[in-house]
């Protein structure tokens, strides 16, 4: 269990919204990441250290041309969520875990980590706030997310000198609304030994626009990708960790440098493990997942990510063949992990491995 130390005296600079928009949120048709609550947090980094931490109303900002960020790319992003229990607290999901990856990002991306105190102590003084953000419908939450830009006014080819680090909040439904259709990936590629596919790096994803969207075109919702060598072995998914069910064993894609390191992911195969479900963490071949579809001995395959949570995969399609999953049974992995993570987010169940963080 991880104690998360906030040092009380964090000297944060608050300018409240003159008018709070919460009473224009319509909980009852929440789209992800179109609405975006009432504050932000702000903090610079110069002249070696992080400074004028702050919190203001939520809006545009004005920048140079020449910022760096827009010319090289040097920007990295989280994503963690808050929820609302029945009860009516609101508590985040393993900000700690958020925080420590997100300094794994920065450290590829040459761009200086940021102190605990100060993204978790950050969010926790937003989140303060803006609590009446966080609604309280079913399946829904508080999406939460920081992010760190170079800011150095200069378009030489170097790592930034100056950064800014923010946090703002968006109320959100379910990510997808259906099981999703998906697409193996054998031509383009997400990510390489060497590169930065474990980093939350904003070029991971603008890479990966097109052939999604071309996939998208044709009737998936996300890809599949492979790996960069010999499209042999299943990675990720664009959104999402990836996990299937083949002859009642849970069997998900070991991290590596290729793919993310999933905080839901992580989460959902421990809470397996508790419900005495059979858990592998491997490499997984295409070859594998093709034959077991063809065979019928997978039962079950999902997305894993703190967007889509837990997205069931209806179909799989391989080399233009089609592939679909078989109706979820009474008693599926799937639905006993998203009930046992449901009833520890919204307050039903105990939290043994201490991931909440209560808002106060």
């Amino acid at each position: 269990m991880h104690t998360i130390m906030i040092d009380t005296s964090l000297d944060i600079s608050i300018e409240n919204t003159p008018q709070s928009r919460v009473a224009e949120l319509d909980q009852d048709n929440l789209k992800f990441g179109r609405q975006f609550s009432d504050h932000m947090f702000i903090a610079d980094y110069r002249d070696g250290q992080w400074q004028e931490l702050r919190i203001v109303p939520f809006g545009p900002m004005e920048f140079n041309p020449a910022l760096a960020v827009i010319h090289y790319g040097q920007t990295i992003f989280e994503g963690l969520k808050a929820y609302r229990s029945d009860a009516g607290q609101v508590r985040v999901f393993r900000p700690s875990a958020n925080w420590a990856r997100f300094n794994l990002s920065a450290e590829r991306m040459c761009m200086p980590t940021i102190p605990e105190e100060i993204f978790v102590g950050g969010l926790k003084k937003l989140l303060q706030l803006d609590e009446a953000w966080v609604p309280n419908r079913p399946q829904s939450s508080l999406y939460i997310r920081p992010f760190m830009f170079a800011t150095d006014e200069y378009i030489g080819i170097r790592p930034s000198d100056t950064y800014r680090f923010m946090i703002f909040t968006s109320p959100v439904g379910a990510y997808y609304s259906e099981p999703v259709r998906v697409k193996i990936e054998t031509e383009y590629t997400r990510a390489f030994p060497g590169g930065t596919g474990y980093a939350k790096s904003a070029g991971n994803y603008a890479g990966a626009l097109y052939p999604t969207v071309k996939a998208q075109k044709q009737g998936f919702h996300q890809l599949i990708w492979t790996d960069g060598l010999e499209h042999k072995y299943i990675e990720e998914a664009g959104t999402m960790n990836l996990a299937f069910v083949i002859d009642g064993k849970l069997i998900s894609p070991q991290p590596s440098e290729t793919i993310l390191h999933g905080i839901t992911r992580n989460s959902l195969l421990q809470m397996a493990r508790d419900l005495g479900i059979s858990v592998e963490e491997r490499r997984v071949t295409v070859d594998e997942v093709v034959t077991a579809l063809r065979d019928g001995k997978m039962q079950e395959a999902f997305g894993i990510g703190t967007a889509a949570t837990l997205a069931p995969i209806a179909m799989i399609s391989y080399q233009g063949e089609e592939l679909p999953l078989p109706s979820p049974t009474d008693n599926a992995v799937g639905d006993q992990l998203r009930k046992a993570l449901d009833d520890l987010r919204y307050g039903r169940a105990e939290d043994p491995h201490g991931w909440l963080m209560p808002i106060e």
